[in-house]
């Protein structure tokens, strides 16, 4: 059973078009039998974990004590299993190295931190080769304008090692091609 890494942003509510699309993921990843990792609070990881979880997925909530030191916060109800760290950065490479591939719902610092990271770890080797997905106009439109104004920092076999989807639907379709 794949395990599926789920990054995004915190600030989606219930009733909000992005946290449906994270619900929405979850039960797509969910029906197709994915594990899915979240990093187990609210807005989409909350989302993203009560899909799943709806659809009979495992769902693995990776919490950290920096976190919930800054923002009054605990596990959402739909984590079945969690991974627990001290530090924030234990916590983002727990997200990478628990995963056999990321998906990136729209999201702030945060999700951007771990895009990078995880695509650092990618094309440096530190981590296996394994798929990262990014869904929406947004992160495509950021990560196009960074090739184009810096582009000669980053090699085309680097780029290639992020995909993209338009949405939720598109992203779960790619992901058993972004496997083989």
């Amino acid at each position: 059973m794949k395990r599926i890494t789920v990054f995004g942003g915190s600030k989606p509510k219930p009733g909000e078009p992005a946290y449906q699309q994270a619900y929405t993921l979850g039960q797509l990843l969910g029906e197709q039998g994915y594990t899915v990792i979240t990093g187990g609070y609210i807005g989409t990881m909350e989302a993203v974990s009560r899909g799943a979880a709806e659809k009979g997925a495992h769902v693995i909530g990776v919490t950290c004590d920096e976190i919930e030191a800054w923002r009054p916060v605990k596990p959402n109800p739909w984590v079945l299993e969690e991974m627990r760290y001290p530090t924030l950065r234990q916590r983002l490479y727990a997200l990478i190295d628990a995963c056999d591939a990321a998906i990136a719902l729209p999201g702030g610092i945060g999700t951007l931190a771990e895009i990078a990271a995880m695509w650092s770890q990618l094309q440096t080797g530190a981590s296996a080769r394994r798929p990262l997905l990014l869904i929406g106009a947004g992160w495509q439109a950021v990560f196009k304008r960074m090739a184009e104004t810096l582009g000669a920092y980053m090699a085309e076999k680097d780029r290639q090692l992020v995909a993209y989807a338009v949405d939720e639907y598109q992203a779960v379709g790619l992901l058993p091609t972004l496997f083989e």
